[in-house]
């Protein structure tokens, strides 16, 4: 199966299939949700294969396609993967079904046509796909572009109060990094010899002035991509107003395209300015840690506490990204991953909890868990995640970062490790405030509020908390992908550490 093309039947695929619903009838929404979800399957099914495909001892970038494209620029259709693409692309293999599954009725409410929400979700998919497998810089610029669209109509046209607004900040903030990145790229293009594949661009020698200058216009479009602070206004008003299901994946899987592209463009291909850089972009990570904790507190709407957390996350994998030690790096990585389940979950659930009070305000409910016990029981494990508790997945990850962060940067460590406090202080408030407590005789003359997990919603959240548990106790098999890749990444920029052992960093993190 080495041999088979796997990365474009992946891009393609999702594509196919959003045409497929798009034009199905429209007094027929149950068939459109069905064959969608079905076709997501499928991705899941070629993603897995793929994986179990990908050899971890093997070659940095595999899966290697290329074909003509627009030869007189030097661009090509040219797709790889390493380790860290290939678990992102299993992220959103696993991710795109389980939020077509929890978007069943999210449409309904819009009068806009059902089929054309989860056509949209499918495009959605096989664009991010395109941008992780991408290894072009030209290709990676147009998949990184056209995936704002179809986010900004499933914002903009299906997404609650002041939707509108917050499609256009998304968008303009998005399409600002990417001018910023164009500029970059011509100007790679420009110095690298008239080639935008990747591999011939890693090995030319560029002054640096010219570095710092094409570092910092990747570096723009990443940073808000991502978001770090102070580019992240756009993430709250867009996380607040999108529907649950493509928050999810907005802040699950798009927003990492940032920290992926700092990885796989600005490390890579501009390591001396990396290292030059380094310092301001650790004290973004640090200030956004911090400063998006205490607004997380101070947050009385769900879905904008939810997203300013998520601010928070994202200074972590700065921190470990430019730490330069790959037992951060893989830290970061492997925080990407479990940062898209658990916020990817603690948003579907905060998706439910807002459909059936049909409010997204904290001061709205109150002892909800008395009248829907299961799915409060889901909100508290999904908090319990996000604040990185020992045996969840992001509490290994979150380690990783710290203590491989630790061995180079005390300082910035120690004040990073604030924020876990902060992160619990958030998390248990908003647990406390919304299902716990005195019970809201408002929530008893609500007929939603008096239906607990439906058999589709269990189905829903059962992988996201198994994987969550899984890899919280046994992460080996993802960082076995993900440490060459890594280790790689850390040879480019002339910082050589050994691997780290997660064996050996769950034994200290129990003493």
């Amino acid at each position: 199966m080495s041999n088979f093309p796997f990365l474009s039947v992946l891009t393609v695929a999702p594509l196919v299939g959003a045409l497929v619903v798009a034009f199905l009838p429209r007094h027929r929404p149950e068939l459109a949700k069905q064959v969608a979800f079905v076709w997501s399957l499928l991705v899941l099914v070629l993603s897995v294969v793929m994986w179990v495909s990908f050899n971890a001892g093997g070659d940095r970038f595999q899966f290697r396609e290329s074909y003509s494209w627009i030869p007189n620029w030097g661009v090509s259709f040219t797709f790889a993967a390493d380790g860290i693409a290939l678990v992102m692309l299993m992220l959103i293999a696993v991710l795109v079904p389980l939020v077509i599954l929890a978007s069943w009725h999210d449409a309904e409410s819009s009068k806009r046509s059902i089929p054309v929400y989860f056509a949209l979700l499918l495009i959605l998919e096989s664009t991010m796909i395109g941008v992780f497998a991408a290894a072009d810089v030209f290709l990676f610029y147009v998949f990184f572009e056209v995936m704002l669209v179809p986010m900004y109509f499933l914002i903009g046209s299906y997404g609650g109060h002041q939707r509108q607004y917050a499609a256009v900040k998304f968008f303009l903030y998005s399409l600002v990094g990417g001018l910023f990145m164009l500029a970059a790229v011509i100007g790679l293009w420009v110095v690298g010899g008239k080639t935008f594949d990747w591999q011939a661009l890693s090995q030319v020698d560029i002054s640096t002035g010219t570095e710092r200058w094409l570092f910092l216009g990747f570096f723009l479009a990443f940073a808000i991509k991502a978001p770090f602070f102070p580019f992240h206004t756009w993430l709250p008003d867009a996380g607040g107003a999108a529907p649950a299901g493509a928050a999810a994946l907005l802040v699950g899987v798009l927003d990492k395209v940032g920290t992926f592209g700092i990885l796989r463009y600005c490390l890579p291909l501009f390591p001396e300015a990396s290292k030059w850089f380094a310092p301001w972009a650790l004290a973004l990570g640090v200030i956004g840690i911090i400063y998006a904790a205490l607004l997380a507190v101070g947050q009385n709407d769900l879905k904008r506490l939810v997203s300013y957390t998520s601010i928070a996350h994202f200074g972590f994998i700065g921190v470990g990204i430019f730490a330069f030690t790959t037992q951060a790096g893989t830290g970061s990585v492997l925080y990407m991953l479990n940062h898209g389940l658990a916020t990817g979950l603690l948003f579907l659930v905060v998706g439910m909890l807002i459909s059936r009070r049909g409010s997204a305000l904290i001061s709205d409910f109150g002892g909800a868990g008395k009248l829907v016990p299961v799915l409060a029981g889901v909100l508290f494990f999904a908090g319990l995640a996000s604040l990185a508790l020992p045996g969840t997945a992001p509490f290994i990850s979150e380690f990783l970062v710290l203590i491989g962060t630790f061995t180079v940067n005390k300082p910035v460590a120690v004040i990073a490790t604030v924020g876990i406090i902060l992160a619990a202080a958030y998390v248990l408030w908003m647990v406390q405030r919304t299902t716990q407590g005195t019970l809201n005789p408002a929530l008893t003359e609500v007929d939603g509020m008096r239906r607990d997990l439906s058999l589709r919603e269990k189905v829903v959240v059962a992988p996201l908390v198994a994987l969550i548990l899984l890899l919280g106790f046994y992460p080996k098999p993802v960082t076995d992908v993900i440490n060459p890749a890594v280790q790689a990444t850390m040879d480019d920029i002339g910082k050589t550490d050994p691997a780290p052992s997660v064996g050996g960093t769950v034994q200290e993190a129990g003493r």
